[in-house]
């Protein structure tokens, strides 16, 4: 699989794990992404609740 610690492609700082879905044949799927970056001094900044989608979770850190 992919590596447990999730990073932002820009400034490299290491991001939350969210869990979107997709579906296929017919069943929701959940699927492990990286989350937003939230380092101020990165380009790739998304402020505080904005870029979250309804139903959206954070998954734990582990």
């Amino acid at each position: 699989m992919g590596s447990s610690e999730r990073v932002c492609p820009v400034c490299g700082q290491p991001v939350e794990t969210v869990v979107k879905r997709y579906k296929t044949l017919g069943v929701w799927v959940p699927r492990w992404v990286a989350g937003p970056c939230r380092n101020p001094g990165c380009e790739a900044r998304v402020p505080e609740g904005v870029g979250e989608e309804p139903g959206e979770t954070a998954a734990p850190q582990s």
